[in-house]
């Protein structure tokens, strides 16, 4: 059984393509961890494996509604507090899992505080805690680790890891160690698109500044 599958993917941010014959497959309690070096594409490609941008060609694989993303912004509402945060999203995908998502990502002392109050690490944690009400198979993260502490890394990493283990699928781009010891790791340096043999679009950037 196959969660997630993505074949000879191509990639672009904006109108220039990133990457290209990308290629993996994720079964339930896999983890892939993406690596490269800064600008080489993992956003875009994860953008594109959770559907909010087409791909240039090649095909993403999965179930209608079995991807949940945690992109850079945490996606919490101001005026909430982290518990009303959490309703919300465990209402939108019809779920009742908040105070499990408390507990595992440490926010039960701070349920009743308004997210606008949270500082930049809680806020991360209770970003992060929405995966945990989605219910969905397969999370999609994108440097999920940005502004979190040693301890919070941990209890993320423990999340994560339950869902492994109860039949979930991981798509990571990070540059920390979560533990995870099962986890394959995909260097996307080799995926780099090639530049059009005409120089593409570097005529038209280059008018833009003239």
């Amino acid at each position: 059984m196959t969660l997630l599958s993505v074949k000879d993917l191509a990639v672009a941010r904006g109108d220039l393509p990133v990457l290209e014959g990308v290629g993996f497959a994720l079964a339930p309690g896999e983890a892939l961890v993406l690596r490269g070096p800064n600008g080489i594409g993992k956003t875009t490609l994860l953008r594109t494996v959770a559907g909010l941008q087409p791909p240039l060609a090649g095909q993403v694989v999965a179930a209608p509604e079995a991807v949940a993303y945690a992109a850079h912004a945490d996606g919490v509402k101001a005026v909430l507090t982290v518990d009303e945060n959490l309703g919300f999203w465990a209402g939108v995908f019809g779920q009742d899992r908040v105070a499990e998502a408390l507990d595992r990502m440490n926010l039960r002392a701070l349920a009743d505080r308004r997210a606008a109050n949270l500082s930049a690490g809680q806020k991360r944690r209770l970003g992060l805690a929405r995966l945990l009400v989605t219910g969905r198979p397969v999370w999609v993260m994108d440097e999920p680790t940005v502004s979190l502490d040693a301890a919070s890394v941990a209890l993320f990493a423990q999340a994560v890891a339950r869902h492994l283990a109860a039949g979930g699928a991981a798509l990571i781009a990070t540059h920390i160690d979560l533990g995870l010891a099962t986890a394959r790791m995909l260097d996307l340096t080799p995926f780099k698109a090639r530049p059009p043999e005409d120089g593409g679009r570097r005529g038209a950037f280059d008018e833009a500044f003239a």
